[in-house]
């Protein structure tokens, strides 16, 4: 699938994307944050801030400097990752303004024995919301009205929220159009990713506004192509089974031969949330236990 890495973050302005609705880019460029968290600020005279992304006094200075005396409402969080949650609590201190959003963070599954979380360092425990939002609540908040979708997935607690007056989506990290979401166990699950793309796919939004990088067009064309790109690895790694059973860094040799050796370690991630999926209809088979190390097998009955 093809991917827009055509991107200007515009460090330190407020990029108007469309009346009443601008992009603010975080300085916390990484090869998992694209050029940085986009925080947007909807409103005009009275502003709701949706991800003010991570703990970074200079960039809450610009949120605020943006707002340019206009009033917070409501700061709203999609999901708990420490590059987009954290300046919340900052945001609030200066602003009084209540957290509204997703739960606090969870994973997708309990830990297996003996497992460790490699993404543990990415969850902002710290975060409490004042009030969590479910599928379909409506926040209204500076003259608009944000409808919760739940999207787990890239998280357990992952939403989207859909921009009823603009007919527009926010779709935070589930749907980027620089790169496919990460989704790594236990954090992360392949089979809620999958389940909350078909629910977008039954949606009208064709606008998304993403976490990362730009503006998505033509959003349910490429929200399929995702789909069908997470189908084409699954069958590539029952492909490669078929032939003998095989490690994750096995199977992350042979699949991402053309990817920089220095993201094989996130290709294995997106690799045993695959096989975890897998594992769970039955399809594959894990010895000794499911696990990052595991040696993978095809089930044949």
């Amino acid at each position: 699938m093809r991917h827009d890495r055509d991107f200007d973050p515009n460090y330190g302005i407020a990029v108007e994307i469309l009346p009443g609705v601008r992009r603010l880019t975080a300085k916390n460029s990484g090869p998992f944050t694209f050029f940085g968290t986009n925080t947007y600020l909807l409103g005009t005279s009275r502003l709701a801030v949706v991800d003010p992304g991570p703990a970074d006094e200079a960039h809450v200075e610009t949120i605020l400097k943006a707002a340019s005396g206009a009033s917070v409402e409501a700061i709203v969080v999609s999901h708990t990752h420490v590059d987009h949650s954290p300046a919340a609590r900052l945001l609030k201190e200066k602003t009084g303004a209540p957290i509204i959003g997703c739960g606090i963070h969870k994973a997708a599954r309990e830990l297996m024995e003996n497992e460790i979380n490699p993404l543990d360092a990415s969850g902002d425990r710290e975060y409490a919301p004042d009030r969590q939002l479910h599928e379909g609540d409506v926040l209204s908040a500076a003259g608009m009205s944000l409808q919760t979708i739940e999207t787990p997935g890239h998280t357990a607690n992952h939403l989207c929220f859909a921009l009823a007056e603009e007919n527009l989506l926010l779709s935070a990290d589930h749907v980027m159009g620089w790169s496919t979401s990460i989704v790594a166990p236990p954090d992360g699950s392949m089979r809620d990713y999958m389940d909350s793309i078909d629910k977008l796919l039954n949606r009208e939004e064709q606008i998304y506004l993403p976490g990362h990088g730009g503006v998505i067009h033509d959003a349910l064309s490429y929200v399929g192509d995702l789909k069908q790109h997470r189908l084409n690895r699954e069958a590539s790694v029952l492909r490669e089974l078929a032939e003998t059973p095989l490690t994750i860094p096995q199977i992350v040799v042979r699949l991402y031969a053309d990817v920089d050796p220095a993201l094989h370690r996130a290709a294995g991630l997106s690799v045993f949330a695959h096989l975890e999926d897998l594992a769970g209809r039955g399809l594959v088979s894990a010895s000794p236990a499911l696990s990052l190390t595991a040696t993978f097998t095809l089930r044949t009955s």
